[in-house]
């Protein structure tokens, strides 16, 4: 799968910049599969969501503005990966499944669902009365024809299971097998990619459906400038009785943080999308506004291109894991909104054994050592890779920059523009680079799948790392039932890279969302989007 998740924010933020995604959002063989009682699946330890809740009496009807830095340029969910596209798409359509704010599977769709003791049989039973915004029943003919459209496109979230068939049983059910067991799949499924469409476009055309796309989700489309703002109705035709509360969503384009910040203390909008951390402290303080958090699925990384002369050497790796002071770094840069990472795997995802994985931490004596068992004892010049207009990224270089100077390695910042940033990690075109991984679904496939699979879309990330006993790992954790086994290959899977750094865990953010005191109901997603069909706005 192909995954890149991008946001673009002109001014500091994490996970605003180039955040790419793994398996689901994120990868190239997976998404998530937190807990699920129909296939053992472990839950997510992920902390606890908050809530807006407002002091004033909520009311339904209203116009809820919400501040975006990215417009909407498409609702073709099939063939979409960046955030600004995918939330948006998973307002108009919704999947079989879904995950909630703390990251485990629900049935949305489907009223029900089972999974075989052999893995291969998945069987949906969709809820009663469901229809889709025109009114028109769904049925699980839409669901086959949905799915069957998504295996046939690929695109960047393809479906990963090797699917035998998909086939309506009946009037209201769905049955999916597989050709042989693939533990994620329920938790791929809950992506916005594999949302229900109608059948056959409902009769019209696709170029004509993805203009005016007709889905089950709480919002229908009125108005929608590919390079401006989108206004939402309120799906009439909505399952769940009563919602929206609101009768309008208006995605706004502020593509200027501190814009964004002052729209939303002036109470032009009623929130604001990926929050930057240095600017949560004010909001959170402010009168009428306050910060909306929740875990995130993201981890923030330093990578490697392992094609290069230098960083093909393992020792080169790890000596600048052993000169950067991970703890330093994230206590000086994320204001308490991130955890410092200790292995690839964020701790909200299932499986991340960071209590148990030995990351190379902080030792100035052991960097240089290391750096003398490589071919480049006396040091190198080398270059980092940034995106521009992210304050914290240019900060966390400049910290990487002295952490390499102190131990031989004079590194120089080449700061450039988004676009130009992704042509030239797609090409392999840098030493170092800034970048974030982002699961999106807990399941450790999501992310490992799209940063150690070398025959993968992202070829490990762009970094080209190869290590077939880590490939034959990944290919085994997604074939093994959850539980001991399936943990202990995972543990393994991530030691080696602990050992092997192709990239550098650095720290794992927060999900930050600014809001006006006035909204109540709002919930954040840990992969950044957030649900508003519970949203009220004061009287």
């Amino acid at each position: 799968m192909i995954n890149l998740k991008a946001s673009m924010r002109k001014t500091a933020g994490l996970g605003t910049l180039a955040v790419l995604f793994v398996s689901l959002l994120a990868g190239c063989s997976g998404s998530a599969n937190p807990a699920d009682s129909s296939n053992g699946a472990k839950a997510s330890t992920a902390p606890a969501a908050t809530e807006s809740v407002s002091t004033a009496e909520p009311a339904t009807g209203g116009t809820f503005v919400y501040g975006r830095p990215a417009s909407v340029t498409s609702f073709d969910l099939h063939n979409q990966i960046t955030s600004n596209n995918a939330f948006a798409i998973d307002k108009v359509f919704e999947s079989l499944v879904a995950f909630d704010s703390k990251g485990e599977i629900t049935d949305q769709l489907a009223a029900s669902h089972t999974i075989s003791e052999d893995g291969l049989t998945y069987t949906f039973v969709l809820r009663d009365g469901l229809k889709f915004s025109n009114g028109t029943p769904v049925t699980p003919e839409d669901a086959v024809f949905s799915l069957q459209r998504h295996l046939k496109v690929g695109g960047p979230l393809a479906i990963s299971a090797k699917v035998d068939a998909v086939k309506a049983q009946d009037e209201k059910t769905l049955v999916i097998t597989l050709k042989e067991p693939y533990t994620p799949f329920i938790s791929e499924l809950s992506n916005f990619s594999n949302g229900i469409l109608p059948n056959n476009f409902g009769g019209v055309t696709e170029e004509e459906f993805f203009k005016k796309p007709v889905g089950t989700g709480p919002f229908v489309i009125e108005t929608w400038d590919p390079a401006g703002d989108v206004t939402f109705t309120k799906n009439t035709n909505y399952w769940k009785e009563g919602q929206p509360y609101i009768d309008k969503l208006v995605y706004k384009l502020i593509q200027d943080d501190s814009q964004a910040i002052n729209q939303l203390k002036a109470g032009a909008v009623n929130a604001v999308e990926a929050l930057s951390l240095q600017n949560a402290g004010e909001i959170k303080d402010g009168a009428d506004t306050t910060v909306v958090t929740n875990g995130s699925w993201v981890t923030e990384q330093l990578f490697f291109n392992t094609l290069d002369k230098h960083f093909s050497d393992v020792h080169v790796r790890r000596a600048l894991a052993l000169a950067l002071d991970r703890d330093g770094l994230t206590k000086a840069l994320t204001f308490g909104y991130a955890q410092t990472a200790t292995s690839l795997l964020p701790s909200t995802i299932p499986y991340n054994a960071n209590d148990k994985i030995k990351a190379l931490s902080f030792d100035p004596a052991a960097a240089k050592a290391e750096l003398a068992k490589s071919a480049f004892p006396d040091g190198f010049s080398t270059k980092l890779l940034v995106a521009s207009g992210n304050s914290t990224r240019a900060q966390e270089a400049q910290i990487i920059q002295a952490a390499g100077q102190a131990i031989g390695i004079k590194i120089e910042i080449e700061s450039v523009e988004l676009a130009t940033f992704r042509e030239r990690f797609f090409a392999y075109d840098f030493a170092a680079m800034l970048n974030s991984g982002q699961a999106d679904s807990p399941e450790a496939n999501s992310i490992l799948a799209f940063q150690t699979d070398p025959e993968g879309f992202s070829k490990s990330y762009w970094t080209h790392y190869t290590n077939e006993k880590v490939t034959k790992l990944l290919y085994e954790g997604q074939k093994t039932a959850d539980g001991e086994g399936r943990a202990t290959i995972y543990t393994e899977l991530l030691q080696t890279l602990a050992d092997e750094v192709p990239y550098i865990p650095l720290y794992y953010p927060d999900i930050l969302i600014g809001a006006r005191s006035s909204v109540d109901g709002l919930v954040v997603l840990p992969n950044g989007s957030i649900r508003l069909e519970d949203v009220r706005l004061a009287k």
